[in-house]
């Protein structure tokens, strides 16, 4: 099985293609979703796994968030030939603020525009492209809305605010906290999410959309889990009371994975101190 990982050095793809020993389609590698003769290059892959994006989220980024995430997934999804896998790396935030109707956040919910940034946007409109070139052209397909996935620190890489809040407790830095940390997020290591996608590999479902997220068993609050990181770490964070973040929307998000079990008999294995342990070593 010969894997490709769009964005295989970033901080997700870095892990994800160590664990495919899958080969590397970035920027990084002189390699761009926006060069046509480039992307011809998926033609040769049995999996090819799409976490390449561009992650800004201020407005001054929008047309270039638009141009990289969406017209750049197009050029990738023409180039897929007929019988492989192809895994999109979305996001929960295409969610907004309807999440916040929800104790456990299922696919159903809704995904109107309330205010997402371009890059929301973009990879709920990527979505779209995905089911449609799967179908036109007879390939299997599935959609990950991942939920706070976190890796350990890799060199080039910015970090998602978990691994983040670890870095600055090894260094000594303070950390600003939203809302008091307050808000609950369900977390989830970087080796489920690869076995995540295994599971779908292996399956036989022609196409799915799922959520991606540590669930119930791997929710806590922001606060909780810097006095996890401390437990595991022993080591102690500074908190900068007096420079708090803005609360984030939705206020609390925890994964449903009713559907991802049901139908791929996927769900995390690893625990938060096994994984937050991971950050400290």
């Amino acid at each position: 099985m010969k894997v490709l990982v769009t964005g295989g050095s970033g901080f997700l793809g870095s892990f994800i293609r160590r664990f495919f020993n899958a080969d590397d389609f970035s920027r990084r590698s002189n390699l761009d979703l926006l060069n046509l003769q480039d992307v011809m290059l998926a033609q040769e892959y049995d999996v090819i796994i799409h976490l390449a994006a561009m992650l800004d989220k201020s407005h001054e980024a929008s047309e270039e968030v638009f141009l990289v995430n969406v017209e750049g997934t197009v050029n990738l999804l023409r180039a897929v030939r007929k019988g492989s896998v192809f895994i999109f790396a979305s996001t929960k935030d295409v969610y907004g603020r309807f999440a916040d109707n929800y104790r456990l956040v299922p696919e159903t919910c809704p995904t109107n525009y309330a205010g997402q940034s371009a890059l929301e946007w973009s990879k709920l409109i990527a979505e779209h492209y995905v089911s449609f070139y799967a179908h036109q052209k007879g390939f299997r397909y599935c959609i990950f809305r991942l939920s706070t996935v976190y890796a350990p620190l890799s060199e080039g890489n910015t970090p998602n605010f978990v691994t983040h809040y670890a870095d600055c407790i090894n260094k000594g830095l303070p950390i600003r906290l939203p809302a008091a940390g307050k808000p609950i997020r369900d977390i989830l290591h970087v080796e489920d999410l690869a076995r995540a996608c295994q599971a779908f590999i292996d399956s036989v479902i022609p196409n799915g959309l799922y959520n991606v997220g540590g669930g119930p068993d791997n929710s806590l609050s922001i606060l909780e889990l810097v006095k996890k990181m401390e437990e595991v770490s022993g080591l102690q964070a500074i908190i900068d009371e007096e420079n708090p973040l803005p609360a984030p929307t939705p206020m609390n998000y925890i994964s449903d994975l009713s559907l991802i079990n049901r139908e791929l008999g996927w769900m995390p294995k690893i625990s938060i101190e096994e994984g937050l342990k991971t950050l400290f070593r």
